[in-house]
């Protein structure tokens, strides 16, 4: 099944509640600003309205609490600053980052954000920005970190204990093991570079396995914590790989969900052979964002360059 809806221009990241079985709720970060559904899509609402602006705020990233159901927290990147929410979207708190403004390009939270109240986010000429009280408060934290142009982010499972964080920038990865306070580079070979994705193996902590997906040189994969790497999937991701999806199976073997220039493709062997999804739908079409509310094998949500958001697989 295909369901589809209209909202203007483009959708640069989608963002769905971790009880999305139950409460079908979805945040898409737009050009016009940010947009609430809560029900899988099927029609939407402006989120900013209790901010009363005089136009529109420009939306480039969103993401909600590992711990929504309780906490219901939504962080919502634009430019020159963070607008978080602490009701599910019904109100926000506006943070401005320091002049001159940077655009904030992408958002994680600690997979333990309940207990340690850790979230990142980078940004376009500003490195990495990190807050341990809830959103409250952000601070840059860039010892290391050669590359300001950060464009993904994504922290170990076991960040509670190894406090590993790894940030994509447009000459390589960097590698933070204090918890997003200092960083190194990872040897990633240079033909390699921009990084427009990061996705890192559930069962890190014993197999070390890291994927990144880059501009024009497709899809890599570490499984030694980015010390060394190999090209994955190269026959069918060849260019573009803007978004990577981890299946949560410990497994050497994950499934794999990549929104690349291909199109929208399924591995099911860890990044080694792909599978082209919703191919005619998709070939008449320039997805830009893409989620998986309950998992690879679920409903997918894709954002469109005209700003739609499809849904496949009901």
């Amino acid at each position: 099944m295909v369901d589809e809806t209209a909202i203007e221009d483009t959708v640069f990241a989608l963002a769905a509640s971790p009880d999305f079985a139950e409460d079908r709720t979805v945040y898409a970060a737009r050009a016009t600003g940010l947009y609430l559904s809560t029900d899988c899509g099927a029609s939407w609402q402006p989120a900013y309205d209790s901010l009363a602006l005089q136009s529109d705020l420009v939306t480039s990233a969103v993401a909600v609490s590992p711990d929504f159901v309780g906490d219901r927290t939504v962080f919502a990147g634009c430019s020159g600053g963070i607008v978080c929410s602490y009701d599910a979207g019904q109100t926000w708190h506006v943070i401005a980052l320091p002049t001159p403004p940077s655009i904030v390009s992408c958002l994680a939270f600690s997979p333990c954000y309940a207990d340690d109240g850790i979230a990142f986010l980078g940004t376009m000429e500003d490195g990495v920005y990190r807050s341990a009280d809830r959103g409250q408060s952000w601070a840059r934290w860039n010892f290391g970190l050669f590359d300001l142009r950060v464009l993904a982010l994504d922290l170990s499972p076991d960040f509670s204990h190894d406090e590993t964080v790894f940030a994509g920038t447009e000459t390589g990865i960097y590698i933070s093991k204090s918890g997003g306070r200092s960083w190194r580079p990872l040897s990633l070979p240079d033909e390699a570079a921009p990084i427009l994705s990061l996705a890192v193996s559930s069962g890190f902590a014993h197999d070390g396995i890291l994927w990144a997906g880059t501009e024009s040189a497709g899809l890599w994969v570490s499984a030694d914590r980015g010390k060394t790497w190999r090209r994955s999937g190269e026959d069918a991701l060849q260019a573009s790989v803007s978004a990577l999806i981890i299946s949560d199976q410990s497994s050497t073997e994950q499934q794999l969900l990549a929104l690349a220039t291909e199109g929208l493709l399924l591995s099911r062997d860890g990044g080694d052979t792909w599978t082209a999804l919703a191919t005619e739908l998709l070939a008449e079409l320039e997805p830009a964002a893409v989620i998986a509310p309950v998992g690879i094998e679920g409903v997918l949500l894709v954002g469109l360059a005209d700003g739609r958001v499809i849904r496949l697989k009901e």
